[in-house]
Protein backbone atom coordinates (compact mmCIF):
# COMPACT_ATOMS: atom_id res chain seq x y z
CA UNK A 1 0.00 0.00 0.00
CA UNK A 2 1.35 3.58 -0.64
CA UNK A 3 2.59 5.37 1.99
CA UNK A 4 -0.67 7.41 3.21
CA UNK A 5 0.48 11.57 3.58
CA UNK A 6 -3.18 12.63 5.12
CA UNK A 7 -5.97 11.31 6.90
CA UNK A 8 -8.78 13.33 6.76
CA UNK A 9 -11.23 12.80 9.66
CA UNK A 10 -14.68 13.69 8.84
CA UNK A 11 -17.68 13.07 11.98
CA UNK A 12 -21.71 12.90 11.61
CA UNK A 13 -21.82 16.52 11.89
CA UNK A 14 -19.18 17.57 8.87
CA UNK A 15 -21.18 16.54 5.93
CA UNK A 16 -19.64 18.97 3.36
CA UNK A 17 -17.36 18.16 0.50
CA UNK A 18 -16.01 21.61 0.77
CA UNK A 19 -15.19 21.71 4.40
CA UNK A 20 -12.02 23.12 5.35
CA UNK A 21 -10.30 19.60 6.15
CA UNK A 22 -10.84 19.08 2.73
CA UNK A 23 -7.87 21.88 1.26
CA UNK A 24 -5.29 20.87 -0.40
CA UNK A 25 -6.86 17.25 -0.40
CA UNK A 26 -4.95 15.44 -3.14
CA UNK A 27 -6.63 11.89 -4.08
CA UNK A 28 -3.38 9.86 -4.59
CA UNK A 29 -2.22 10.60 -1.02
CA UNK A 30 -4.92 11.43 1.12
CA UNK A 31 -7.88 9.82 2.40
CA UNK A 32 -11.13 10.07 4.31
CA UNK A 33 -12.04 8.85 7.80
CA UNK A 34 -15.28 7.46 9.15
CA UNK A 35 -17.25 5.73 11.16
CA UNK A 36 -20.08 4.44 13.03
CA UNK A 37 -20.24 3.94 16.31
CA UNK A 38 -22.15 3.02 19.34
CA UNK A 39 -21.19 4.71 21.74
CA UNK A 40 -22.00 7.86 19.90
CA UNK A 41 -25.74 6.49 19.64
CA UNK A 42 -26.21 5.16 23.52
CA UNK A 43 -23.53 7.98 25.41
CA UNK A 44 -27.57 9.52 25.66
CA UNK A 45 -30.03 6.73 24.75
CA UNK A 46 -30.20 8.46 21.43
CA UNK A 47 -34.10 8.08 19.75
CA UNK A 48 -34.74 6.80 16.55
CA UNK A 49 -35.21 9.46 14.48
CA UNK A 50 -31.82 11.16 15.32
CA UNK A 51 -29.75 7.83 14.69
CA UNK A 52 -31.33 7.50 11.47
CA UNK A 53 -30.64 11.31 10.72
CA UNK A 54 -27.13 10.70 11.78
CA UNK A 55 -26.58 6.91 10.36
CA UNK A 56 -28.31 7.51 6.94
CA UNK A 57 -26.76 11.11 6.47
CA UNK A 58 -23.14 9.78 6.57
CA UNK A 59 -24.20 7.02 4.57
CA UNK A 60 -25.25 9.06 1.64
CA UNK A 61 -22.10 11.45 2.27
CA UNK A 62 -19.92 8.53 2.13
CA UNK A 63 -21.44 8.11 -1.54
CA UNK A 64 -20.45 11.48 -2.56
CA UNK A 65 -17.04 11.41 -1.26
CA UNK A 66 -16.46 8.07 -3.56
CA UNK A 67 -18.33 10.34 -6.66
CA UNK A 68 -15.58 13.15 -5.93
CA UNK A 69 -12.87 10.25 -6.25
CA UNK A 70 -12.11 10.82 -3.02
CA UNK A 71 -10.19 7.64 -1.54
CA UNK A 72 -12.44 6.26 1.55
CA UNK A 73 -11.97 4.33 5.00
CA UNK A 74 -15.57 3.68 6.15
CA UNK A 75 -16.45 1.77 9.21
CA UNK A 76 -20.18 0.62 9.70
CA UNK A 77 -21.59 0.39 12.87
CA UNK A 78 -22.82 -3.39 12.18
CA UNK A 79 -19.15 -4.03 11.04
CA UNK A 80 -17.10 -7.24 12.70
CA UNK A 81 -14.25 -5.34 13.36
CA UNK A 82 -15.75 -2.29 14.45
CA UNK A 83 -14.56 -1.35 17.80
CA UNK A 84 -17.40 0.50 19.52
CA UNK A 85 -15.72 4.45 20.29
CA UNK A 86 -14.40 6.94 18.01
CA UNK A 87 -11.58 6.83 19.92
CA UNK A 88 -11.21 3.00 19.86
CA UNK A 89 -11.54 2.59 16.11
CA UNK A 90 -9.55 5.53 15.05
CA UNK A 91 -6.67 4.11 17.05
CA UNK A 92 -7.61 0.65 15.47
CA UNK A 93 -7.31 2.08 11.85
CA UNK A 94 -4.04 4.39 12.35
CA UNK A 95 -1.90 0.99 13.27
CA UNK A 96 -3.40 -0.39 10.08
CA UNK A 97 -3.39 2.99 7.65
CA UNK A 98 -0.20 4.35 9.35
CA UNK A 99 -0.68 8.54 7.33
CA UNK A 100 1.74 10.85 8.09
CA UNK A 101 -0.81 13.25 9.63
CA UNK A 102 -4.33 13.39 10.84
CA UNK A 103 -6.43 17.00 9.87
CA UNK A 104 -9.92 17.41 10.43
CA UNK A 105 -12.06 20.67 10.72
CA UNK A 106 -12.80 21.50 14.26
CA UNK A 107 -15.29 19.29 16.20
CA UNK A 108 -18.51 20.53 17.65
CA UNK A 109 -18.37 18.36 20.71
CA UNK A 110 -15.96 19.16 23.13
CA UNK A 111 -16.01 15.36 24.37
CA UNK A 112 -15.22 13.74 20.70
CA UNK A 113 -12.53 16.56 20.46
CA UNK A 114 -10.63 15.56 23.37
CA UNK A 115 -11.36 11.65 22.69
CA UNK A 116 -9.83 12.11 19.02
CA UNK A 117 -6.44 14.17 20.19
CA UNK A 118 -5.92 11.52 23.07
CA UNK A 119 -6.16 9.00 20.38
CA UNK A 120 -3.91 10.59 18.08
CA UNK A 121 -1.66 11.46 20.99
CA UNK A 122 -1.53 7.68 21.75
CA UNK A 123 -0.59 7.09 18.22
CA UNK A 124 2.56 9.44 17.96
CA UNK A 125 0.40 12.10 15.89
CA UNK A 126 -0.46 15.69 15.89
CA UNK A 127 -3.95 16.50 15.05
CA UNK A 128 -4.39 19.26 12.68
CA UNK A 129 -7.37 21.49 13.58
CA UNK A 130 -9.18 23.55 11.12
CA UNK A 131 -11.67 26.41 11.77
CA UNK A 132 -15.31 25.49 10.42
CA UNK A 133 -16.09 27.88 7.76
CA UNK A 134 -20.01 26.83 8.31
CA UNK A 135 -20.29 29.65 10.35
CA UNK A 136 -20.10 33.57 10.08
CA UNK A 137 -17.66 34.12 12.89
CA UNK A 138 -15.41 31.92 14.58
CA UNK A 139 -14.95 31.13 18.56
CA UNK A 140 -11.92 33.59 18.48
CA UNK A 141 -14.52 36.34 17.61
CA UNK A 142 -16.54 35.50 20.03
CA UNK A 143 -14.08 35.33 22.71
CA UNK A 144 -13.13 38.34 21.67
CA UNK A 145 -16.57 40.03 21.80
CA UNK A 146 -16.91 38.55 25.42
CA UNK A 147 -13.67 39.63 26.84
CA UNK A 148 -14.12 42.35 30.05
CA UNK A 149 -17.88 42.21 29.50
CA UNK A 150 -20.26 41.42 32.92
CA UNK A 151 -22.74 39.73 30.42
CA UNK A 152 -22.77 37.70 27.45
CA UNK A 153 -26.20 39.32 25.99
CA UNK A 154 -26.98 37.91 22.61
CA UNK A 155 -28.55 40.80 21.82
CA UNK A 156 -25.36 43.08 21.60
CA UNK A 157 -23.36 40.51 19.22
CA UNK A 158 -25.81 40.12 17.39
CA UNK A 159 -25.74 44.05 16.15
CA UNK A 160 -22.03 43.37 15.76
CA UNK A 161 -22.54 40.37 13.47
CA UNK A 162 -25.08 42.65 11.29
CA UNK A 163 -22.64 45.42 11.17
CA UNK A 164 -19.47 43.28 10.17
CA UNK A 165 -21.18 41.03 7.70
CA UNK A 166 -22.98 44.16 6.22
CA UNK A 167 -26.62 41.75 6.70
CA UNK A 168 -29.96 44.10 6.38
CA UNK A 169 -28.06 47.24 6.94
CA UNK A 170 -29.37 50.47 5.68
CA UNK A 171 -27.20 51.38 3.04
CA UNK A 172 -28.16 55.40 3.39
CA UNK A 173 -26.99 55.65 6.31
CA UNK A 174 -24.19 53.99 7.98
CA UNK A 175 -24.19 51.40 10.88
CA UNK A 176 -27.71 51.94 11.04
CA UNK A 177 -30.02 48.40 10.45
CA UNK A 178 -32.66 48.74 8.06
CA UNK A 179 -36.55 49.32 8.77
CA UNK A 180 -34.60 51.79 11.70
CA UNK A 181 -34.68 48.92 14.17
CA UNK A 182 -32.37 46.03 15.40
CA UNK A 183 -35.03 43.51 15.99
CA UNK A 184 -38.84 43.30 15.37
CA UNK A 185 -39.70 40.75 18.38
CA UNK A 186 -42.97 42.91 18.90
CA UNK A 187 -44.55 42.03 15.29
CA UNK A 188 -42.94 38.14 15.68
CA UNK A 189 -45.11 36.90 18.75
CA UNK A 190 -48.67 36.56 17.36
CA UNK A 191 -50.72 33.80 17.91
CA UNK A 192 -53.21 31.75 15.39
CA UNK A 193 -56.69 33.01 15.85
CA UNK A 194 -58.61 30.26 18.56
CA UNK A 195 -61.50 29.93 15.49
CA UNK A 196 -60.16 29.75 12.39
CA UNK A 197 -56.21 28.40 13.40
CA UNK A 198 -53.02 28.32 11.40
CA UNK A 199 -55.82 27.50 8.19
CA UNK A 200 -54.15 25.97 5.34
CA UNK A 201 -50.56 25.29 5.59
CA UNK A 202 -47.28 24.86 3.12
CA UNK A 203 -46.46 20.82 2.86
CA UNK A 204 -43.85 19.87 5.51
CA UNK A 205 -40.24 19.26 3.18
CA UNK A 206 -41.04 15.83 2.93
CA UNK A 207 -38.11 13.14 1.60
CA UNK A 208 -39.53 9.49 0.97
CA UNK A 209 -36.69 7.21 2.36
CA UNK A 210 -34.36 5.78 -0.22
CA UNK A 211 -33.23 2.14 -0.37
CA UNK A 212 -30.35 3.03 1.47
CA UNK A 213 -31.97 5.11 4.26
CA UNK A 214 -34.74 1.78 4.81
CA UNK A 215 -31.88 0.00 5.43
CA UNK A 216 -30.70 2.48 7.86
CA UNK A 217 -34.29 2.48 9.48
CA UNK A 218 -34.10 -1.89 9.57
CA UNK A 219 -30.59 -1.58 11.25
CA UNK A 220 -31.99 1.09 14.05
CA UNK A 221 -35.48 -0.86 14.69
CA UNK A 222 -33.00 -4.06 15.33
CA UNK A 223 -30.57 -3.12 17.25
CA UNK A 224 -31.72 0.19 18.83
CA UNK A 225 -35.17 -1.15 19.60
CA UNK A 226 -35.52 0.15 23.25
CA UNK A 227 -34.39 3.49 22.48
CA UNK A 228 -37.27 6.37 22.04
CA UNK A 229 -38.95 7.46 19.33
CA UNK A 230 -40.74 6.26 15.69
CA UNK A 231 -39.77 5.86 12.20
CA UNK A 232 -42.83 5.24 10.36
CA UNK A 233 -42.80 9.29 9.30
CA UNK A 234 -39.09 9.66 8.83
CA UNK A 235 -38.81 12.27 5.81
CA UNK A 236 -35.93 14.44 6.88
CA UNK A 237 -33.55 15.81 3.83
CA UNK A 238 -30.26 13.79 4.06
CA UNK A 239 -28.16 14.91 0.93
CA UNK A 240 -27.32 18.49 0.17
CA UNK A 241 -28.89 18.41 -2.79
CA UNK A 242 -32.21 17.71 -0.73
CA UNK A 243 -31.44 19.86 2.19
CA UNK A 244 -31.31 22.82 -0.70
CA UNK A 245 -34.53 21.75 -1.91
CA UNK A 246 -36.25 22.13 1.58
CA UNK A 247 -34.25 25.65 1.64
CA UNK A 248 -35.44 26.57 -1.36
CA UNK A 249 -39.09 25.55 0.01
CA UNK A 250 -38.85 27.19 3.15
CA UNK A 251 -37.89 30.43 2.05
CA UNK A 252 -41.14 30.16 -1.07
CA UNK A 253 -43.93 28.68 1.28
CA UNK A 254 -43.44 29.49 4.72
CA UNK A 255 -40.98 32.42 5.53
CA UNK A 256 -43.29 35.43 4.56
CA UNK A 257 -44.94 34.59 7.52
CA UNK A 258 -42.59 32.72 9.66
CA UNK A 259 -41.98 35.72 12.03
CA UNK A 260 -45.19 36.82 12.84
CA UNK A 261 -46.22 33.12 14.16
CA UNK A 262 -42.57 31.86 15.33
CA UNK A 263 -43.46 31.80 18.72
CA UNK A 264 -47.75 29.98 17.64
CA UNK A 265 -47.90 26.44 18.45
CA UNK A 266 -50.97 24.41 17.33
CA UNK A 267 -52.13 20.83 18.49
CA UNK A 268 -51.57 18.18 16.30
CA UNK A 269 -49.78 20.54 13.81
CA UNK A 270 -45.95 20.36 14.10
CA UNK A 271 -44.52 22.31 11.30
CA UNK A 272 -46.34 25.75 10.94
CA UNK A 273 -44.80 28.29 9.60
CA UNK A 274 -41.06 26.98 10.92
CA UNK A 275 -37.96 26.34 8.50
CA UNK A 276 -37.35 23.18 9.78
CA UNK A 277 -33.54 23.38 8.52
CA UNK A 278 -31.39 23.20 12.24
CA UNK A 279 -30.59 19.40 10.90
CA UNK A 280 -29.76 20.42 7.83
CA UNK A 281 -27.56 23.14 9.14
CA UNK A 282 -25.86 21.39 12.06
CA UNK A 283 -24.96 18.50 10.05
CA UNK A 284 -23.34 20.56 7.79
CA UNK A 285 -25.70 19.93 4.79
CA UNK A 286 -26.35 23.74 4.37
CA UNK A 287 -23.73 27.04 5.24
CA UNK A 288 -25.23 29.14 7.52
CA UNK A 289 -24.14 31.69 5.28
CA UNK A 290 -26.30 30.45 1.81
CA UNK A 291 -29.59 30.39 4.07
CA UNK A 292 -29.30 33.64 5.26
CA UNK A 293 -28.03 34.57 1.86
CA UNK A 294 -31.37 33.10 0.88
CA UNK A 295 -33.63 34.47 3.14
CA UNK A 296 -32.31 38.40 3.12
CA UNK A 297 -32.64 37.89 -1.22
CA UNK A 298 -36.29 36.94 -0.51
CA UNK A 299 -36.71 40.55 1.48
CA UNK A 300 -35.06 42.24 -1.53
CA UNK A 301 -36.74 40.67 -4.40
CA UNK A 302 -40.12 41.49 -2.24
CA UNK A 303 -41.03 38.18 -1.53
CA UNK A 304 -40.93 38.24 2.24
CA UNK A 305 -41.35 41.29 4.98
CA UNK A 306 -38.76 42.35 6.95
CA UNK A 307 -40.14 41.31 10.42
CA UNK A 308 -40.01 37.95 9.34
CA UNK A 309 -36.56 37.74 7.27
CA UNK A 310 -34.80 39.85 10.25
CA UNK A 311 -36.57 37.41 12.87
CA UNK A 312 -34.90 34.33 11.07
CA UNK A 313 -31.68 36.11 10.04
CA UNK A 314 -31.31 36.57 13.55
CA UNK A 315 -31.59 32.67 15.00
CA UNK A 316 -29.12 32.04 12.23
CA UNK A 317 -26.40 34.99 12.40
CA UNK A 318 -26.95 36.10 15.94
CA UNK A 319 -28.39 32.76 18.03
CA UNK A 320 -26.78 30.12 16.39
CA UNK A 321 -23.26 31.81 16.00
CA UNK A 322 -23.15 33.40 19.96
CA UNK A 323 -24.86 30.07 21.40
CA UNK A 324 -21.47 28.26 19.61
CA UNK A 325 -19.38 31.20 21.56
CA UNK A 326 -20.69 30.45 24.63
CA UNK A 327 -20.41 26.83 24.56
CA UNK A 328 -17.04 26.52 23.87
CA UNK A 329 -15.76 29.91 25.96
CA UNK A 330 -17.87 28.30 28.84
CA UNK A 331 -16.70 24.35 28.60
CA UNK A 332 -15.82 21.92 30.25
CA UNK A 333 -17.30 22.92 33.22
CA UNK A 334 -20.40 24.34 31.85
CA UNK A 335 -21.90 21.08 31.68
CA UNK A 336 -21.87 20.74 35.41
CA UNK A 337 -23.79 23.76 36.80
CA UNK A 338 -26.78 23.77 38.54
CA UNK A 339 -27.10 27.13 39.78
CA UNK A 340 -30.79 26.69 41.27
CA UNK A 341 -29.32 23.50 43.04
CA UNK A 342 -32.38 21.35 41.06
CA UNK A 343 -32.30 17.85 41.91
CA UNK A 344 -35.43 16.47 40.80
CA UNK A 345 -35.99 12.97 38.30
CA UNK A 346 -37.25 13.70 34.79
CA UNK A 347 -41.04 12.51 34.68
CA UNK A 348 -41.04 9.32 33.05
CA UNK A 349 -43.97 11.06 30.85
CA UNK A 350 -40.99 12.74 28.76
CA UNK A 351 -40.16 9.44 27.01
CA UNK A 352 -43.56 8.24 26.68
CA UNK A 353 -46.25 11.44 25.94
CA UNK A 354 -48.30 9.49 28.91
CA UNK A 355 -49.86 12.59 30.70
CA UNK A 356 -52.85 14.67 30.91
CA UNK A 357 -51.24 18.04 30.44
CA UNK A 358 -52.85 18.56 26.51
CA UNK A 359 -49.73 20.73 26.26
CA UNK A 360 -46.70 18.60 27.01
CA UNK A 361 -48.56 15.45 25.38
CA UNK A 362 -48.72 17.22 22.47
CA UNK A 363 -45.13 18.44 22.54
CA UNK A 364 -43.70 14.76 23.64
CA UNK A 365 -45.91 12.66 21.38
CA UNK A 366 -44.87 14.95 18.22
CA UNK A 367 -40.89 14.80 19.52
CA UNK A 368 -41.07 11.19 19.75
CA UNK A 369 -42.94 10.64 16.24
CA UNK A 370 -41.00 13.09 14.24
CA UNK A 371 -37.73 14.10 16.20
CA UNK A 372 -38.62 17.38 15.98
CA UNK A 373 -40.15 20.51 18.28
CA UNK A 374 -40.13 24.08 17.72
CA UNK A 375 -38.24 26.37 20.11
CA UNK A 376 -41.47 27.57 22.00
CA UNK A 377 -42.51 23.85 22.70
CA UNK A 378 -38.60 23.42 23.71
CA UNK A 379 -38.53 26.25 26.17
CA UNK A 380 -41.94 27.72 26.81
CA UNK A 381 -43.02 23.24 27.72
CA UNK A 382 -41.25 21.26 28.03
CA UNK A 383 -38.54 23.10 29.08
CA UNK A 384 -40.32 25.44 31.83
CA UNK A 385 -42.27 22.33 33.28
CA UNK A 386 -38.48 20.50 33.81
CA UNK A 387 -37.43 23.61 35.12
CA UNK A 388 -40.24 24.89 37.40
CA UNK A 389 -40.75 20.90 38.64
CA UNK A 390 -36.84 21.43 39.76
CA UNK A 391 -35.14 18.45 37.57
CA UNK A 392 -31.52 17.86 37.67
CA UNK A 393 -30.18 20.14 34.27
CA UNK A 394 -27.79 17.55 33.48
CA UNK A 395 -30.69 14.98 32.95
CA UNK A 396 -33.27 17.92 30.56
CA UNK A 397 -29.61 18.25 28.71
CA UNK A 398 -29.58 14.53 28.07
CA UNK A 399 -33.21 14.51 27.15
CA UNK A 400 -32.55 17.07 24.73
CA UNK A 401 -29.65 15.95 22.97
CA UNK A 402 -31.20 12.02 22.76
CA UNK A 403 -34.22 13.03 21.25
CA UNK A 404 -34.01 15.97 18.74
CA UNK A 405 -32.83 15.43 15.20
CA UNK A 406 -30.73 18.61 15.43
CA UNK A 407 -28.91 18.15 18.42
CA UNK A 408 -25.34 18.45 18.46
CA UNK A 409 -23.57 19.14 21.76
CA UNK A 410 -22.01 22.79 21.16
CA UNK A 411 -26.16 24.51 20.29
CA UNK A 412 -27.96 21.61 22.43
CA UNK A 413 -26.23 22.47 25.61
CA UNK A 414 -26.69 26.11 25.72
CA UNK A 415 -30.00 25.73 24.79
CA UNK A 416 -31.74 23.55 27.04
CA UNK A 417 -29.01 23.89 30.63
CA UNK A 418 -27.84 27.69 30.24
CA UNK A 419 -31.33 29.24 28.59
CA UNK A 420 -34.05 26.59 29.21
CA UNK A 421 -33.19 25.70 32.89
CA UNK A 422 -31.29 28.74 34.00
CA UNK A 423 -28.45 26.14 35.45
CA UNK A 424 -25.45 28.72 34.17
CA UNK A 425 -27.28 31.32 36.79
CA UNK A 426 -27.55 33.89 33.94
CA UNK A 427 -24.86 33.56 31.80
CA UNK A 428 -27.00 33.15 28.83
CA UNK A 429 -30.40 34.11 30.13
CA UNK A 430 -31.08 37.41 32.17
CA UNK A 431 -33.78 35.62 33.75
CA UNK A 432 -35.58 32.09 34.09
CA UNK A 433 -37.80 31.57 31.31
CA UNK A 434 -41.33 30.25 33.68
CA UNK A 435 -45.24 30.85 33.12
CA UNK A 436 -48.50 29.98 33.94
CA UNK A 437 -50.42 27.61 32.10
CA UNK A 438 -52.15 31.12 31.20
CA UNK A 439 -48.90 31.90 28.75
CA UNK A 440 -49.53 28.63 26.47
CA UNK A 441 -53.19 29.38 26.94
CA UNK A 442 -52.99 32.62 25.10
CA UNK A 443 -50.44 31.31 22.66
CA UNK A 444 -52.31 28.15 21.54
CA UNK A 445 -55.96 25.95 22.47
CA UNK A 446 -54.52 23.47 24.59
CA UNK A 447 -55.76 24.23 27.54
CA UNK A 448 -59.49 24.34 26.13
CA UNK A 449 -59.10 20.37 25.60
CA UNK A 450 -57.32 19.70 29.15
CA UNK A 451 -58.51 18.96 32.18
CA UNK A 452 -56.22 21.30 33.72
CA UNK A 453 -57.21 24.83 34.47
CA UNK A 454 -54.86 27.50 34.27
CA UNK A 455 -56.55 30.06 35.75
CA UNK A 456 -56.13 28.32 39.31
CA UNK A 457 -53.14 27.45 41.18
CA UNK A 458 -54.69 24.88 43.51
CA UNK A 459 -57.03 22.30 43.63
CA UNK A 460 -57.32 18.97 41.80
CA UNK A 461 -58.16 21.07 38.47
CA UNK A 462 -55.26 23.22 39.09
CA UNK A 463 -52.73 23.27 36.01
CA UNK A 464 -49.61 22.14 36.96
CA UNK A 465 -47.67 24.81 35.54
CA UNK A 466 -49.81 27.58 37.07
CA UNK A 467 -48.87 25.43 40.79
CA UNK A 468 -44.95 25.24 39.64
CA UNK A 469 -44.86 28.96 38.26
CA UNK A 470 -45.86 29.90 41.93
CA UNK A 471 -43.71 27.19 43.58
CA UNK A 472 -40.29 28.36 42.01
CA UNK A 473 -40.63 32.06 42.81
CA UNK A 474 -41.57 30.84 46.73
CA UNK A 475 -38.61 28.11 46.61
CA UNK A 476 -35.75 31.28 44.98
CA UNK A 477 -37.66 34.18 46.08
CA UNK A 478 -34.40 35.73 47.35
CA UNK A 479 -32.44 35.27 44.87
CA UNK A 480 -35.37 36.60 41.94
CA UNK A 481 -35.76 39.52 44.32
CA UNK A 482 -32.91 40.21 43.60
CA UNK A 483 -32.56 40.13 39.39
CA UNK A 484 -34.30 42.84 37.77
CA UNK A 485 -36.47 41.10 34.92
CA UNK A 486 -38.04 38.93 37.93
CA UNK A 487 -38.47 41.87 40.66
CA UNK A 488 -42.51 42.41 39.41
CA UNK A 489 -43.10 38.23 39.62
CA UNK A 490 -41.59 38.20 42.63
CA UNK A 491 -43.49 40.93 44.11
CA UNK A 492 -46.96 39.23 42.88
CA UNK A 493 -46.10 36.59 45.60
CA UNK A 494 -47.69 39.35 48.27
CA UNK A 495 -50.78 38.76 47.06
CA UNK A 496 -50.81 35.07 48.55
CA UNK A 497 -51.96 34.19 51.75
CA UNK A 498 -50.11 32.12 54.28
CA UNK A 499 -53.03 29.26 53.53
CA UNK A 500 -52.32 30.26 49.59
CA UNK A 501 -49.25 29.47 49.93
CA UNK A 502 -48.93 26.66 52.01
CA UNK A 503 -51.60 25.20 49.56
CA UNK A 504 -49.33 26.00 46.39
CA UNK A 505 -46.54 24.00 48.25
CA UNK A 506 -48.60 21.32 49.01
CA UNK A 507 -49.85 20.82 45.58
CA UNK A 508 -46.52 21.17 43.95
CA UNK A 509 -45.16 18.45 46.77
CA UNK A 510 -48.07 15.94 45.36
CA UNK A 511 -46.80 16.64 41.74
CA UNK A 512 -43.15 16.07 42.03
CA UNK A 513 -44.32 12.69 44.27
CA UNK A 514 -47.03 11.48 41.75
CA UNK A 515 -46.25 8.79 39.23
CA UNK A 516 -46.52 9.37 35.70
CA UNK A 517 -49.76 9.34 35.21
CA UNK A 518 -51.09 9.27 38.87
CA UNK A 519 -52.71 12.83 38.41
CA UNK A 520 -55.38 10.54 36.74
CA UNK A 521 -56.24 7.19 36.36
CA UNK A 522 -56.91 7.89 32.86
CA UNK A 523 -53.55 8.62 31.50
CA UNK A 524 -53.00 6.45 28.51
CA UNK A 525 -49.84 5.53 27.55
CA UNK A 526 -48.68 6.53 23.58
Amino acid sequence: MAELRSLILVLGDQLDLEASAFDGFDPGCDAVWMAEVAQEATHVASSKPRLVMFLAAMRHFALALQAAGRPLHYTQLDADHNAGSLAAQLQADLARLRPRQLIMTAPGDWRVLQALKAAAMACGLALELRDDRHFFSTVRDFAAHAKGRKALRMEFFYREQRKRFDVLMDPQQEGAPLGGQWNFDAENRAAFDDAAGPGMLPPRSHFEPDALTREVIALVERRFAQHPGRLDSFAWPLTRPQALQALQQFVAERLPLFGRYQDAIWPGEPWLYHAHLSAALNLKLLNAREVVAAAVAAFEAGRAPLASVEGFVRQILGWREYVRGIYWTQMPDYLTRNALAADQDLPDFYWSGATEMACLRDAVTQTLTHGYANHIQRLMITGSYALMLGVRPQTVHAWYLAMYVDAVEWVELPNSLGMSQYADGGVMGSKPYIATGKYIDRMSPHCKGCRYDPAQRTGDKACPFTTLYWDFLMRHEPAMAKNPRMALQVKNLARLSDDERLAVRARADAIRRAEVGALSDAATTV
